[in-house]
């Protein structure tokens, strides 16, 4: 059971957007699939990852675009998932493990400044939940913030 408010961000981190939820959609073409999505919903493009992984600012949310090589065994409904930002991961993946989320990935921390697991809900779909550690630079990991508008739709 959960106690406190379970999803807010206890510290900020350039290397995530500043939202909780956060779809993560998986195309062939990442670069191609950002672009059109800029130019047709009005996104723009806040993060980029290398050729595999690019976020997008959408009003005061954010999308991610992933390489459909990224995902790992698609989720039953359409190859895509959710990430969620958390408080506390490791409290969250007792709970959720508890209640019965087949995991895919145990918690574990990342160069990007966030500890993560994964799971699966009842339907087959794909969550990631996510505790920021540390406010990292993205250019120590590889990224590059690019912020080439303000994604207001």
């Amino acid at each position: 059971m959960f106690t406190e408010p379970t999803f807010v961000p206890s510290l900020a981190n350039q290397s995530m957007p500043d939202a909780t939820v956060i779809p993560v959609l998986h195309y062939p073409d990442v670069a191609v699939a950002a672009e059109w999505l800029c130019r047709a919903f009005g996104f723009s493009e806040r993060l980029r990852m290398g050729e595999h992984r690019v976020q997008l600012n959408v009003g005061q949310g954010a999308v991610v675009i992933a390489h459909a090589d990224v995902a790992q065994s698609a989720p039953v409904w359409g190859g895509h998932s959710v990430l969620v930002r958390v408080r506390d991961v490791d409290n969250h993946f007792v709970v959720a493990k508890a209640a019965g989320a087949r995991i895919r990935a145990e918690p574990q921390s990342h160069p990007f400044g966030e500890r993560q697991y994964s799971a699966a809900d009842l339907a087959g779909h794909i969550w990631t939940f996510s505790q920021t550690e540390a406010n990292v630079d993205p250019g120590s990991w590889g990224g590059k913030i690019v912020e080439t508008g303000n994604g207001t739709v």
